[in-house]
């Protein structure tokens, strides 16, 4: 067996992919957001803010910008087509007054260690415009002077070597390259343009500014593409060297997101064509120097990244895998979700609710979730797995006082399967998931979903596994 095949058949077994690449959330938070409940107050809000007060703490930010120019015809985020950016001004006074509602009940001794501006296309905002929310976040909050991670989305079109010049000053310490593939043919598909040239020339510049990380987004399963096509893409990706990657499974659900409509299914690749492309794009990513984290993940071998999933303090949050997770993310805009240890909130989803709300001086929270000690058990489970890939039953027993085989007595037998099929080791004292079973993660995370159990919902929520 060759390098560059060995480097993923550790990975990949077929007839097992076939067999448990089911649908499944991607468990960025548990339970997840459909669990989440309407009849929320803002004394919920404030309830849960108070809980975690008295912690000496670190927090982290998160930013929606929802804006873009133009639609990229796969997207499933939360966003507003206009290329009118006299909206942004207004956007960003509701923006400022949210955080400033919010800023008075959050505890002035906790240190910002992360922020993180999503869309949308968060560099659809001007320069002068970002740096008047960043002068507003360090009115209200204070900054950590280590360890202080502020990263931003950037679509490569139309952005130049000034803007990350200008970033750079704001505060910007890692990029976000929505690149999803390089081929002109898949990239009329879907709307979405960027050329090589273009990414090549920022990330040269990116890097000569030292910026700490730049991180590349891509797609498989779009249209029009092929193993032949997204090879020389990833090609193209590995010359250009990034410290992260990750690589999305498109899924295509025009009944839940109405510009997917525009997307010819009959262009998008065969499910054995769509298998081949990851499997090829796994082989070449790992024979190239970065390491698979998990779910879409890879990072180089000397990435905080990488590191943070050796010595066990990686974690996961609603942006992905982190480095460090504080447990207490206060998030900003439309739709946008804060987690506050055990508690979660999700800001209105439409615009003319989110001011509607802040114009009576009320944040504009449409739902949320108080956390039950079972939740808080199973979510400590699934967070375990998809970060470590074990679980260790005397650490659980120590921590919340159940046997394993007790509390998760209906799971034992699935799993059992799974260890008969090589997916996972399970015994007595721990279950590890193998190599070949990563790929299936999320299959291994369903048998401790209570909601999933329980659920009737005939409709498809999720995205397939694979």
């Amino acid at each position: 067996m060759s390098e560059h095949n060995s480097a993923t058949e550790m990975y990949w077994d077929i007839e097992l992919i076939r067999k448990y690449d089911l649908t499944g959330p991607r468990y960025t938070s548990y339970p997840t957001a459909p669990q989440f409940e309407s009849n929320y107050k803002q004394t919920d809000w404030q309830h849960a803010v108070e809980r975690i007060q008295d912690r000496s703490q670190r927090i982290s930010l998160y930013l929606h910008i929802p804006f873009c120019d133009t639609v990229c015809y796969y997207c499933g985020c939360s966003k507003i087509i206009t290329a009118n950016h006299s909206h942004a001004d207004t956007y960003l006074e509701y923006l400022k007054k949210e955080i400033q509602l919010k800023a008075q009940h959050i505890n002035k001794e906790s240190l910002v260690e992360q922020i993180h501006f999503g869309g949308g296309t968060p560099t659809y905002l001007s320069d002068e415009q970002l740096g008047d929310i960043m002068q507003e976040l360090r009115s209200a909050f204070s900054f950590a002077d280590d360890n202080f991670e502020c990263s931003i989305e950037i679509h490569p079109q139309g952005m130049n070597k000034q803007r990350l010049h200008n970033l750079k000053k704001l505060g910007f310490n890692r990029l976000s390259l929505g690149i999803q593939d390089f081929d002109p043919q898949v990239q009329k598909a879907v709307n979405r343009f960027n050329s090589k040239e273009e990414v090549s020339s920022l990330m040269k510049e990116a890097r000569e500014l030292a910026f700490n990380s730049v991180s590349v987004d891509l797609i498989y399963g779009l249209p029009l593409q092929s193993r032949e096509s997204f090879q020389q893409t990833l090609n193209d990706i590995i010359e250009l060297d990034p410290d992260r990657l990750s690589l999305f499974n498109y899924a295509h659900m025009p009944h839940l997101f109405k510009t997917q409509k525009q997307i010819n299914a009959n262009e998008l690749p065969e499910p054995q064509e769509k298998l081949d492309i990851l499997h090829n794009s796994i082989s070449k990513l790992c024979a190239n120097g970065y390491r698979y984290i998990g779910m879409d993940h890879f990072a180089k071998e000397d990435d905080e990244l990488s590191i943070a999933q050796q010595n066990g303090s990686m974690q996961r949050n609603f942006q992905g895998y982190a480095t460090h997770n504080n447990g207490v993310l206060h998030a900003f805009g439309l739709s946008a979700i804060s987690s506050l240890a055990e508690h979660y909130s999700q800001n209105v989803k439409k615009l003319e609710q989110y001011y509607q709300a802040l114009d009576q001086d009320t944040l504009p929270i449409e739902r949320g979730y108080d956390l039950n000690q079972d939740d808080v058990i199973r979510r400590d489970v699934i967070s375990s797995l998809l970060c470590n890939n074990y679980l260790n039953f005397s650490e659980l027993k120590d921590k919340y006082n159940i046997e394993f085989s007790t509390y998760f007595e209906d799971a034992c037998a699935p799993l059992t399967e799974l260890a008969k099929d090589g997916l996972i080791e399970f015994n007595t004292k721990e279950l590890k998931i193998l190599d070949r079973g990563r790929l299936l993660a999320r299959s291994v995370c369903k048998l401790f979903d209570n909601y999933i159990k329980k659920s009737s919902d005939t409709k498809p929520r999720y995205s397939r596994i694979i």
